[in-house]
């Protein structure tokens, strides 16, 4: 599966708190969410954004798995993400993020996905899950080894606390 964030219109919705479309590296910000997002889920990511000189994939904002792409001049985000749904040779697996009404009819008539900006800004927020414990990690520790842990911790040296 891959996900395809439109990544000016994600900043817009206000719904990343301390990331605003008025920030000088918003861009940087919302691409460091993404990178830890992209670890937990495992999912190949990519970010377009519009107004990039030169166009195209952004070397240095790109790596650990995520993908960040600026529209050429004359080309708007929403092109390059059209064009990468079309380019796709499982459209039905490609899910692309926005909350812009007229990309996402373009992207449900070529068989992607859509999820709105706010839907997927409160699923980067989320904490990572814990870990599961297996019963047979848990302590269980015997009525025995707790009072013997008592006795150690009470006082028995001699000492008493209160």
């Amino acid at each position: 599966m891959t996900i395809l964030v439109d990544g000016h219109n994600l900043i817009g919705t206000g719904a990343l708190p301390g990331i605003s479309l008025d920030d000088e590296d918003d861009e940087v910000q919302l691409v460091s969410l993404l990178k830890a997002y992209k670890a937990r889920v495992r999912q190949k990511i990519i970010v377009v954004f519009d107004r990039g000189l030169p166009g195209g994939l952004s070397r240095s904002l790109s790596g650990g798995g995520l993908s960040v792409r600026f529209a050429s001049a004359g080309c708007s985000a929403d092109d390059v993400i059209v064009a990468l749904v079309h380019k796709s040779s499982t459209p039905g697996s490609v899910t692309v993020v926005t909350s812009d009404r007229e990309l996402a009819s373009r992207v449900r008539r070529l068989g992607g996905k859509v999820v709105s900006s706010l839907e997927f800004a409160a699923e980067i927020r989320k904490p990572p899950p814990r870990p599961e414990v297996s019963e047979r990690e848990r302590l269980h520790l015997s009525r025995e080894e707790v009072e013997a842990w008592l006795a150690l911790f009470s006082g028995s040296h001699g000492e008493s606390h209160r």
